[in-house]
């Protein structure tokens, strides 16, 4: 008995002594990324070194680095933690890749080409239902929307139209518009700047720029949607930069969205921001009550239309949910899904009393979050000036609130890593990491810290 005892004890395998196969991983990955991202980004990280609680990740550029910890961090270290519970932190080493192992698959150069169109096509087709007709006007867009028609009756007229505005308000719905309007007679570019920054990357890998430059620099109107991503991206700056001048030398149109205006485009070259502010910008602004209730009325017809059955929702319900929704198109269109579901599945008209119980929660939530908005509701929730959280002074009575502040940013806004950590008097996206999981662990030790961030959740939800 004594022999089977320390028999069992010599060949148990304690967690942290857990050694992990990376080829597993991988496999994980991708599973859970898909192929065109595991292939795209996660396929070339290599494991470097093990530690009982971290793991040193390679990857082949600094730029491979930041987009991964932008995009996929999070979810990768969920996978590693579901091989090895210990591991709570990633850390990743620039490892040159072996130029002489590199292996390009020689074609025609036209079959290079075909291929990025191939794949631009898959990715970017217009949307038919994204026109000129379909599009509401109202004060908040009108002016956007006068200077998109124009721009398809005299081209390069105004060179670069510049849209701007936030997330859900028509910015990308009036880009297609254009390039369905012009698509007949012109060679039409339609991609999004997360696309363009996808095949400048796999060309760079291919050593096929030449196409790639000849490619996107042959349209003779060039659509490119939410050039914010650019930001922080040098190489992919410096590509897009020289597109544009060749583009506006040749006389192509060049039509512009993103949810800021030009100069206040974060970590962008200066030379790049002073020529898209030269040519025509023009802003989208939040939906006021009147083009709300046309969106919602326009919507109804469109369901009745599909599904064939009338939607009775009275002029007053409209009228609550156009003004209860504070946002922006896309989350009006989302309310007024749920209620109609609401009324088929009851089979009831709905009154205001109903609304407000079945969007209770919704409208509780939907209140716009910023990074700003958490820095003065931290700041002012312990009593402390706004540059003092943001300055470098570590003493406990400001760093504490400082990560605070950053695991909030991380929890409840759209911003990655890198840009919290800009917002924080440029600190590295390494600090927000740690500030995140040290307020984790705390809230989940303290009653204190977890009574601090409840009531400062409560705050921000509230205004």
């Amino acid at each position: 008995m004594e022999n089977k005892n320390i028999i069992k004890k010599s060949t148990y395998i304690s967690e942290e002594e857990k050694t992990l196969i990376w080829e597993d991983i991988q496999v994980s990955l991708k599973k859970t990324f898909g192929s065109e991202i595991y292939n795209s980004w996660l396929q070339k990280i290599t494991l470097v070194k093990e530690y009982n609680d971290y793991l040193i990740l390679g990857v082949p550029t600094r730029f491979f680095r930041d987009w991964i910890v932008s995009r996929y961090l999070d979810k990768i270290l969920e996978q590693v933690k579901s091989f090895k519970l210990s591991l709570n932190r990633i850390e990743f080493k620039i490892i040159e890749e072996n130029k002489q192992s590199q292996e390009f698959i020689k074609i025609e150069e036209l079959n290079k080409v075909t291929e990025i169109k191939d794949s631009i096509l898959n990715y970017n087709r217009l949307n038919p239902n994204l026109n000129f007709d379909s599009f509401i006007q109202g004060k908040s867009n009108d002016i956007a929307l006068s200077y998109s028609k124009k721009v398809c009756e005299h081209l390069s007229r105004y060179n670069p139209l510049y849209i701007c505005g936030g997330v859900g308000l028509g910015k990308t719905h009036l880009l297609n518009a254009i390039g369905i309007r012009l698509q007949d007679n012109n060679n039409v570019m339609f991609i999004s700047a997360e696309r363009f920054m996808y095949h400048f990357i796999k060309s760079i890998k291919k050593n096929d720029m030449v196409n790639f430059k000849d490619f996107f620099r042959k349209s003779s109107v060039f659509i490119i949607d939410d050039i914010q991503f650019i930001s922080g991206k040098e190489s992919l700056q410096e590509e897009f930069f020289h597109t544009f001048n060749s583009l506006i030398d040749k006389g192509s149109q060049i039509i512009i969205s993103s949810d800021r205006s030009p100069m206040k485009l974060d970590r962008v070259q200066e030379r790049i921001k002073s020529r898209l502010a030269g040519g025509l910008v023009v802003d989208i602004d939040t939906p006021d009550t009147e083009l709300k209730i046309k969106i919602l009325k326009k919507k109804i017809n469109e369901i009745e239309s599909q599904f064939k059955e009338s939607i009775n929702l009275s002029e007053e319900v409209i009228s609550y949910v156009a003004t209860e929704t504070k946002t922006n198109i896309r989350e009006l269109i989302g309310v007024l899904n749920r209620v109609v579901a609401f009324s088929r599945v009851h089979n009831k008209i709905l009154t205001i009393n109903d609304c407000k119980n079945i969007l209770k929660d919704v409208f509780n939530q939907i209140r716009i979050i910023t990074v700003d908005k958490i820095q003065n509701v931290v700041s002012n929730y312990f009593n402390i000036s706004l540059s003092d959280m943001l300055s470098q002074r570590r003493s406990r009575p400001l760093a504490r609130p400082r990560q605070i502040a950053m695991f909030l940013a991380k929890k409840m806004t759209s911003r990655s890593l890198p840009e919290i950590g800009r917002r924080f008097a440029n600190r590295d996206h390494t600090t927000v990491i740690h500030a995140v999981k040290t307020i984790t662990r705390l809230s989940e030790q303290d009653d204190e810290m977890k009574k601090n961030i409840s009531q400062i959740k409560s705050l921000l939800l509230e205004q």
